[in-house]
């Protein structure tokens, strides 16, 4: 298949030295829409159930709730703007260690797994504004994709990395010329979506995609008891032709599947798609918290239901399999999320609002987080002076800010500069790698002697790394 489409890439393979097994190709010759596609097995209510004989404390039932949950993190996160492919880990509270299943009496069914790496497109999409009251389940797949994300799983690396496309991302779609990236899936479903998707971003391959529908996301949360995040600031909007209505008051609260939308969804602030795109990767970082909770096990067949609803995937459930187990040995600092680089066009450009892609910072990603392009990776300790390092104070003292802007000033950084105050506390000091420059992140960390890393798309737009300064600084000495 050309334009960096894979047809029937092998990734998957018994661990049996005895026996292979590739991965099925895509329902239909190219990614069609999969009402065309014949029927994948699929998982009854039942079907999810332990058997009589294997009680929840077993290890192979231990390890099916957490690939379970894993699935359902990554269905939840294409929702929302991120997904982690069926492999977001869990805490070791809901699961043993993966070398536990060895004795299961299930264990030709925890066999199966990647042997290379995988690019898997996900999009959540949106209803079509002409949506029939009696719409089927291939109607609800046929609009624009509001989320897009890229996601590749890397075995030998034990990698998710997740690069967020916004919506507005200007491409060139064949046969319509310069339109906006989510219209690719409306004009021609999930092959021409995937073309585009690969002929922007450099040639890369995707082997698989994933579309969800709107209603999945609103159930999955209130299935899982609510999500809690924090509310930066006061959101108030109505679209009733998505059936949406927003309404959020600022600060930490546990949202249902509705508020959560909303959340996810808003776009009527400064930062319009682009602020979007960073509250989905808040959410889906909170949304892996509160998928650590052992109780979850008993909503296993409601959330099996849900996958038969919602999702359209060209994935067999080998496949699927394959990805949840890869999730069990995934560290919780293995996940990197990131945006694609770029700015907002403006009026003078062009009459309709674009995200104009940086094309050196779409490079940088690509190299780094999917191996593509030969894209030269510089020292960071040679870069400090073009760094451009936003400061936000996220800590008791409001002077706390200036003296981190004054010290990193010291150290070589030139490019620093303050902005407006975070809203809520922090104990511990946050390295955003706001662009993916994770190497300058650790290098920053490093030179601060605090703080973590957090590979999100999160602080300011126009820096390459955002310091949320934490209460930790302040405890520093000699500093």
């Amino acid at each position: 298949m050309g334009d960096g489409v894979s047809k029937s890439e092998q990734v998957l393979q018994r661990t049996s030295e005895a026996n292979t097994l590739e991965a099925k190709p895509p329902a239909v010759d190219t990614f069609q829409e999969h009402s065309q596609a014949q029927a994948r097995p699929t998982l009854s209510a039942e079907d999810a159930q332990p058997p009589a004989e294997l009680s929840q404390r077993s290890p192979f039932w231990r390890h099916l709730r957490r690939g379970a949950l894993l699935g359902l993190t990554a269905v939840t996160s294409a929702a929302v703007g991120a997904m982690a492919a069926f492999t977001v880990p869990l805490s070791p509270s809901v699961a043993p260690a993966p070398e536990k299943t060895t004795d299961s009496p299930w264990k030709p069914a925890l066999r199966y797994q990647i042997t290379q790496p995988v690019n898997i497109l996900v999009m959540g999409i949106d209803l079509p504004l002409d949506l029939p009251d009696n719409r089927s389940s291939s109607n609800v797949f046929a609009g624009r994709s509001d989320t897009m994300l890229l996601v590749r799983i890397d075995p030998a690396q034990n990698t998710v990395n997740l690069l967020s496309i916004p919506r507005d991302t200007q491409a060139y779609i064949p046969g319509e010329g310069t339109e906006k990236i989510n219209y690719a899936n409306a004009l021609g479903g999930p092959e021409t979506a995937a073309k585009v998707v690969s002929s922007t971003l450099n040639g890369v391959t995707i082997d698989r995609y994933v579309r969800v529908s709107t209603g999945a996301f609103r159930e999955l949360v209130d299935l899982l008891g609510g999500v809690r995040v924090f509310v930066p600031e006061r959101m108030e909007y109505k679209d009733d032709t998505q059936k949406l209505k927003i309404d959020l008051q600022p600060g930490w609260q546990t949202l249902n599947g509705s508020q959560a939308e909303g959340f996810a969804r808003f776009r009527q602030d400064s930062n319009g798609d682009i602020g979007r795109v960073q509250r989905q990767q808040q959410l889906i970082r909170a949304l892996r918290e509160r998928l650590t909770n052992p109780t979850l096990v008993t909503r296993i067949p409601q959330i099996v239901q849900l996958f038969q609803k919602y999702i359209d995937t060209n994935l067999s459930l080998e496949e699927m399999m394959a990805l949840a187990s890869t999730g069990l040995n995934l560290e919780q600092e293995n996940l990197h999320m990131v945006m694609l680089p770029g700015r907002f066009s403006t009026p003078d450009e062009y009459a309709a609002s674009y995200w104009l892609m940086d094309a050196a910072g779409r490079d940088q990603v690509m190299q780094e987080y999917f191996n593509v392009g030969a894209y030269t990776v510089t020292n960071p300790q040679t870069d400090r002076a073009d760094l451009r390092i936003a400061i936000q104070n996220a800590s008791s003292d409001p002077n706390l800010g200036s003296k981190v802007a004054t010290y990193l000033q010291s150290k070589g950084f030139n490019q620093v500069y303050v902005v407006e105050d975070w809203p809520d506390r922090l104990e511990q000091t946050q390295i955003i790698a706001q662009r993916g420059d994770l190497r300058s992140a650790s290098d920053l960390e490093t030179v601060m002697g605090t703080g973590q890393v957090v590979a999100a798309s999160t602080g300011d737009l126009q820096s390459d790394l955002t310091i949320r300064v934490g209460d930790d600084w302040a405890k520093r000495s000699g500093i």
